[in-house]
């Protein structure tokens, strides 16, 4: 039988090597800061961003909704905001839908 199977022997072995763990550790801190800065810190800044312009609006400002309906604030709530979109015809969204204030006049450029 041993003439088809290599005998295999045991060998002792070394102990084990350390400061890979160190390593391990470092990479994953490293990793996790080199994650926060590229994604969460910008995107709790544009939160924070967006909750200032959703919390300072009025009435008569211009707006973009998420959708892309542009309107101007005839009505505001706690949690809903009303918008003239044209002649007679007013909308209800809710405030967190607002995307960006416009700058006065734009709705009259536009057409």
């Amino acid at each position: 039988m041993s003439l088809f199977i290599a005998s295999a022997h045991a060998q002792a072995q070394g102990g084990a090597q350390g400061g890979g763990e160190i390593f391990q550790i470092v990479f994953l801190v490293g990793l996790f800061a080199l994650f926060y800065f590229i994604a969460i810190r910008p995107q709790r800044k544009r939160q924070k961003e967006h909750a200032q312009m959703v919390a300072a609006l009025g009435k008569g400002d211009e707006v973009v909704t998420s959708s892309g309906i542009l309107g101007r604030i005839t009505g505001l709530d706690d949690n809903y905001v009303v918008l003239n979109v044209a002649n007679n015809v007013d909308m209800k969204f809710q405030r967190v839908h607002i995307h960006a204030v416009l700058p006065k006049g734009t709705l009259k450029s536009i057409g």
